[in-house]
């Protein structure tokens, strides 16, 4: 399998966990909907600040940095985290984990190809197939949601 792959997974099984968990810890914390944020901040810190620090100490990877690949990569990380905030206060104004989480990760992937077509221009018209399997993902979003177990 390819290491990207092994990757893809990993993503898919932390963000697939990522909503049950938050709304379990909001409920832990009473409602606590900033204090599980500020959490999740701590979390990102030691995930994205002290690794990647302790990997560039080790050589794995220079430390050089360019103003338009900072500013970038800056605006992603304000992007990722205020998706976050943005599914945390779904859950802290009455959403649930059975609501929240499919509507964000079916609609999530449909503004994704958007944009990415949008900064790389297909070579070719996208074939029918394309347009249907944007369709299905929302219409899977709204089974998902109308047939949720109750």
């Amino acid at each position: 399998m390819k290491m990207w792959l092994l990757f893809v997974l990993g993503a898919i099984l932390f963000w697939g966990s990522y909503v049950p968990m938050m709304h379990h810890g909001q409920v832990l914390l009473k409602g606590g909907a900033l204090r599980a944020f500020l959490c999740v901040g701590l979390a990102y810190f030691l995930t994205a600040v002290l690794i990647p620090l302790g990997l560039m100490g080790a050589k794995v990877e220079p430390w050089e940095l360019n103003r338009a690949g900072a500013t970038f990569a800056f605006v992603a990380g304000v992007l990722g985290a205020g998706g976050a905030l943005c599914i945390i206060m779904a859950l802290k104004s009455g959403g649930t984990p059975l609501y929240v989480a499919p509507l964000v990760f079916a609609g999530a992937p449909i503004v994704n190809v958007i944009i990415s077509m949008a900064w790389h221009k297909p070579k070719t018209a996208p074939e029918i197939w394309f347009y249907l399997g944007l369709a299905l993902a929302a219409v899977g979003a709204g089974l998902v949601l109308r047939f949720k177990p109750v």
